[in-house]
């Protein structure tokens, strides 16, 4: 349990940042609650961050195949993976400030009649159609989680990571759309990529020392 625990905290490490990077399901969640108020905002993000347990699905599915295969294959992933890490860790580190910015459309727009299903789509298709996320799961869990934790363990990580997700963008749509506050994350927006670029650099290199699964 003792090693299960310590997977969960550095997988939650390393998602923290990706969760709190403004991105393109930022700017939508944003977007959903000016344009469409609160609530669907709210649905939206139960969409994206049901995606993210589809991207932890395959992925733990298709890295325990690869393990039963060929552990040669498994660690080609695994260093795959450490590369990935410190790729998007340089990235991180030479980022500038991010604007978190909404169109003046958006803004002047009066709350649309917009059904939870297509709130919930709209989430969901987005995320799940992202390619960077396949990578990003590809690369945390091949290198972090180990080849012998069990199945169910492994879909745990995923639930408590996808409940952090939605909680997060729960908070956008309620506090993130005034200007105040969008402001004064595009303030933090140099810093937190900066750290995060840190973490993931760091946690690539550690990787890249331990030995072979």
């Amino acid at each position: 349990m003792h090693a299960y625990m310590i997977e969960l905290i550095s997988l939650m490490a390393i998602f923290s940042f990706a969760i709190v990077s403004p991105g393109a399901d930022l700017a939508m969640v944003m977007r959903q609650a000016l344009v469409h108020g609160r609530r669907q905002a709210i649905i939206t993000s139960f969409g994206i961050g049901t995606a993210l347990m589809f991207h932890v699905s395959y992925t733990i599915l298709g890295l325990g195949l690869i393990i039963s295969q060929s552990v040669y294959l498994f660690n080609i992933v695994k260093w795959l993976g450490v590369a990935y890490l410190v790729y998007i860790g340089i990235k991180a580190l030479k980022a500038g400030r991010t604007e978190i910015t909404v169109s003046a459309e958006a803004q002047g727009e009066a709350p649309k009649v917009q059904s939870a299903l297509k709130a919930f789509t709209l989430g969901f298709a987005a995320n799940a159609l992202n390619p960077k996320a396949v990578f990003f799961f590809l690369s945390i869990f091949s290198t972090i989680v180990s080849a012998h934790t069990p199945m169910a363990i492994k879909f745990g990580y995923g639930t408590v990571m996808a409940t952090c997700l939605i909680i997060w963008f729960v908070g956008v749509s309620a506090f993130m759309t005034t200007p105040r506050m969008r402001a004064a994350f595009s303030r933090a927006s140099k810093w937190i990529d900066r750290t995060s670029g840190v973490v993931f650099i760091a946690l690539g290199i550690k990787l890249a020392t331990e030995k072979a699964a």
